[in-house]
């Protein structure tokens, strides 16, 4: 293990100081009751994040002092922790400690994922998942049972890593975030979605097969962390997928299953798919996995309100959903006013993610048409998907103070 210079450990350790003094600050007190508040659906004010993480590569490097390799990486993770608070004033909490958990993973259908990635840039998103599953029928004996597990060994080995550097200043925890099974990216990431489209037509016993199958895999990974005893509290400031927390009072500190925590899933990629396949091909193996979760999160950039009727709103465990860029904004709000769903809304990320400079009068017209169309609900609002804000922390202030000044009208 690559040793950490004393003068790098002087700067890890001030910034785990720096963190501890935020956390145990009184604002950052009210702001997590003010997160309870809002996940209980009390009235108040409606919630602001925005995720650093997929445009932290224009924020955080020039902030960097280490010098060695571990050492930056472990100054960008403390400093992504204070980023938020110190430079965006958003509602992102900044935690008592740091947070490890138990290095759980599964492989759908026991395949490798594997993907391409655009060579000769030195930061390019762009990639290419390589299909595994080339013609649906002729390559469906590839798709095995569903692998999973656990790597205690290196959540030991990194926890006792951050306990040596700076737990007697920040406790190193073990805290897991919300359990995840998003069962069509599964597919798409092993066959093209023209493939998983037309595999519902040309071999529909098959993608029911395959459903069936990777469902009750799903089934037996929770179970396994049942017996493995791996289930971790997600009662209070653990992540929540897409941007947000898992703050409740209805799920037990100590959960012993997949129904004592959060759940989240998704299925962007059935966007072209008619509601009456979706009926019959996605909506009962989703429900099945629904079924095991203590509270739900669903949604990410598909439009919900094609689901809604015929599947969400009779979901009793459900408390988030996605209002994504694409959503019926007004449906979704006649639909959650007065409920215990969250109105979890995605604002365009064009506001923030294009140009130097924001359009304040254009930014403040998209947020007052979602402050009138969620009137009534609990409504929270998320900014992802940004991949770049021009270098400037300042954007980012500005943007969030937009959303607070025309959130005072809701």
């Amino acid at each position: 293990m690559e040793q950490i210079s004393q003068k790098d450990r002087n700067i890890l350790r001030d910034l785990a100081k720096r963190q501890m003094e935020i956390a145990n600050s009184q604002q950052m007190e009210t702001l997590k009751k003010e997160w309870m508040r809002h996940n209980t659906f009390q009235p108040g004010r409606p919630m602001i994040t925005v995720e650093l993480g997929t445009f932290a590569q224009d924020i955080l490097p020039p902030m960097l002092q280490c010098q060695g390799e571990k050492a930056r990486q472990m100054e960008w993770s403390l400093r992504a922790n204070l980023a938020n608070y110190e430079l965006f004033g958003d509602d992102t909490v900044v935690r008592d400690h740091i947070p490890i958990g138990w290095n759980t993973w599964f492989q759908p259908f026991g395949l490798e994922v594997k993907i391409e990635h655009v060579k000769g840039a030195a930061q390019s998103l762009g990639h290419h998942f390589v299909p595994s599953i080339k013609d649906f029928e002729e390559d469906f004996h590839k798709l095995g049972r569903s692998r999973f597990g656990a790597d205690r060994e290196a959540a030991d080995r990194q926890m006792a890593q951050w306990e040596e550097l700076c737990g007697d200043i920040l406790p190193v925890k073990r805290r897991g975030i919300c359990l995840i099974a998003s069962l069509t990216q599964d597919l798409v990431h092993l066959m093209s979605m023209e493939t998983m489209f037309t595999a519902m037509y040309d071999a529909p016993e098959l993608f029911h097969q395959a459903m069936d199958s990777l469902t009750d895999d799903y089934l037996s990974y929770f179970d396994f962390l049942e017996k493995e005893g791996l289930y971790l509290p997600t009662t209070g400031d653990q992540l929540l997928c897409q941007g947000t927390y898992c703050f409740t009072d209805e799920l037990p500190e100590h959960p012993r299953s997949s129904r004592e925590v959060w759940g989240y899933l998704d299925s962007q990629e059935t966007v072209g798919v008619s509601p009456a396949m979706m009926e019959e091909f996605i909506l009962p193996y989703y429900q099945k996995v629904m079924a095991q979760y203590g509270l739900v999160s669903y949604g990410c950039c598909e439009p919900v309100d094609g689901i809604w009727d015929c599947f969400l709103s009779k979901q009793p465990n459900l408390r988030k959903v996605s209002i994504s860029p694409w959503c019926n904004e007004e449906k979704m709000g006649e639909a959650l006013k007065g409920k215990r769903v969250v109105y979890q809304r995605k604002p365009s990320p064009n506001f923030l993610g294009v140009g130097a400079q924001l359009d304040e009068e254009a930014l403040r017209a998209h947020i007052r048409h979602t402050v009138q169309a969620a009137r009534g609900c609990q409504l929270e609002l998320t900014q992802r998907d940004v991949y770049t804000v021009a270098g400037s922390p300042e954007k980012v202030r500005r943007y969030v103070e937009i959303l607070r000044e025309e959130c005072l009208a809701f």
